[in-house]
């Protein structure tokens, strides 16, 4: 309820009970409310009320004075989905929120990669060639076989064309996408 600063200063405990006991006072002095109320609803309002006091009063002492929200801010709560124009106006309002802050050629090349066919051609291409696994079984088998078909060519005196290593990461990148489609048809879920 009461921080240690503001146990420390008397006055404070004072003017807080001075200030629920008045908002205490103000309810109670009203008998009309009383008669048309049940013993347990008034109870319950002297309660709120109480409550209510205490909070005003804790908050005016924090912040030294009492902050009041606008009317309009306090909007209903939304309900259901987020529709397509919304969640568009949300997405052009924050890019050009974060464009604003950045230089004039980062804030053109944001506009070009964030162009909505760009946009697709990536997801499109990230979730069937360019596959984290794929890529790093490509990698992966281009440094290895790479790496034999140098030691076999070197001992046996033979000279290397250039093209092993794109072939040697083709077949790496084949086997990364067999091993996902197959890791995807046992568990079910990507990862």
């Amino acid at each position: 309820m009461s921080s240690p600063e503001q146990l420390q200063n008397g006055e404070q405990g004072v003017d807080l009970r001075e200030t629920a006991k008045a908002q205490l006072d103000k309810l109670t002095d009203k008998p009309e409310s009383a008669v048309e109320l049940s013993p347990k609803d008034n109870e319950a309002n002297t309660e709120k009320a109480r409550k209510d006091a205490m909070e005003s009063a804790v908050s005016v002492e924090a912040g030294g004075k009492e902050k009041e929200k606008p009317k309009d801010a306090q909007s209903p709560p939304r309900r259901g989905p987020i529709d397509k124009k919304t969640q568009e106006k949300s997405y052009k309002q924050t890019m050009s929120r974060v464009r604003s802050d950045l230089p004039v050629g980062s804030r053109s090349f944001s506009k070009l990669i964030h162009n909505k066919t760009v946009e697709k051609t990536s997801e499109v291409l990230a979730s069937t060639v360019a596959r984290p696994n794929a890529i790093l079984a490509g990698a992966a088998t281009a440094f290895i076989l790479t790496l034999i078909a140098y030691t076999v060519a070197k001992t046996l005196g033979y000279g290397l064309s250039g093209s092993e290593t794109i072939a040697a990461f083709i077949i790496g990148w084949v086997l990364g996408l067999i091993y996902d489609y197959f890791r995807l048809m046992i568990t079910g879920h990507k990862s």
